[in-house]
């Protein structure tokens, strides 16, 4: 039995058996619907649908819909049977605290009697996926903005950033600017998500987006529910809020200068490798025009070595990006069970949940 890789985002979850030449199985979101106990309510009772999410800004807060969400996932979806769990790796996100990973193993093992645990960090993991082992990761997903430097399979944390902003601080802002064009229409999160992904994109360059204020053609777009919305230029503020924050209210960088300021707080000597090296991947980078717009901005960057972004092999399956950090775990999944380099039952019945820092690193 392959083992099963995981990986919790803030919006979806990847999960699926470790066979790097095809896309993760299963790809859920991670938002949950909390459902009452049979003699909770009787049909007279107004009952509110409550939504759950537990993963927030890349990292787990409700353990206890993780555990149900996991049970679904290894046991209905993908075929675990009791008593006959198979190994598991999953993907960490930057900076975790050890307080959450200990968590995480000691579920594994206490709750779900796992054979075999193995977890490793997203930057590390995405760059497996481009073929690389050193270079910098620029993660931008639905909670967060990650960037890392990873550094012969090792990343270089005094250097390494996150921003919390996301998918989800973009998504409210269509919503905030299809309000002010569209007063008329009531609109919804989870249309404006839809909305996002189907229209957003990223101008050429500063100049290009600032014309868009001026002339830019509309579209009319039908609503699940019937309201028709006009989409113009509000599609392109999205991507422009990645190169400038300031559209989302916020003194920052842009994310090349980020990425830029990053590196330069490593020695000197890598900053070719790292910069020339650079891997795109979070759902949110898909989208229209950000790689072009990335690598201009990258150009003009104050960088005397201009950032690079690496182009994902030509034999991994289409829109890598989306789950790259996956796919890197089942690379990596190939290599660290078979070698017996993961934690075992027997590790962690003797050593407790702090054995996942000394053999997952």
């Amino acid at each position: 039995m392959e083992a099963v890789v995981v990986d919790f985002g803030s919006k979806l979850l990847k999960a699926g058996p470790a066979l790097p030449e095809y896309p993760p199985s299963l790809i859920i979101p991670t938002q949950m619907k909390r459902v009452p106990e049979d003699d909770s309510f009787d049909d007279n009772s107004i009952y509110e649908e409550v939504t759950v999410d537990p993963v927030e800004r890349g990292f787990i807060k409700d353990w206890d819909a993780i555990e149900d969400l996991l049970h679904h996932v290894l046991y209905t979806s993908l075929g675990w049977e009791i008593g006959n769990e198979g190994q598991i790796l999953f993907t960490d996100p930057l900076l975790t605290p050890k307080a959450l990973r200990e968590h995480l193993v000691q579920l594994m093992f206490e709750k779900f009697n796992v054979s075999g645990f193995y977890a490793s960090e997203q930057p590390v993991l995405s760059l497996y996926a481009a073929g690389r082992i050193s270079g910098c990761s620029v993660d931008v997903g639905h909670g967060k903005i990650d960037i890392a430097p990873v550094i012969e399979g090792a990343v270089h944390y005094i250097a390494s950033r996150r921003f919390p902003i996301g998918g989800a601080d973009l998504t409210n802002l269509l919503l905030q600017e299809l309000a002010k064009s569209n007063p008329m229409v009531n609109l919804n999160l989870r249309d404006v998500e839809s909305l996002k992904e189907q229209f957003a994109i990223c101008a050429d360059d500063e100049l290009a987006y600032e014309k868009t204020k001026v002339s830019c053609p509309n579209e009319k777009h039908t609503l699940p529910d019937g309201q028709v919305i006009t989409i113009g230029r509000e599609r392109y503020a999205v991507g422009e809020a990645l190169f400038r924050p300031s559209i989302l209210g916020l003194e920052a960088h842009g994310i090349v200068e980020q990425l830029v300021c990053c590196i330069s707080s490593v020695s000197s000597e890598n900053h070719r490798q790292l910069l020339e090296n650079t891997v795109l991947c979070g759902g949110t980078t898909a989208m229209a025009g950000f790689e072009n717009r990335f690598q201009k901005e990258a150009i003009l960057s104050s960088s005397a070595i201009h950032p690079s972004v690496v182009k994902p092999p030509e034999y991994m399956p289409e829109n890598l990006s989306m789950y790259q950090a996956w796919m890197g775990g089942a690379i990596l999944a190939k290599v660290v069970f078979p070698q017996n380099q993961h934690i075992t039952k027997a590790d962690y019945d003797e050593n407790g949940p702090a054995i996942v820092h000394r053999k997952c690193f």
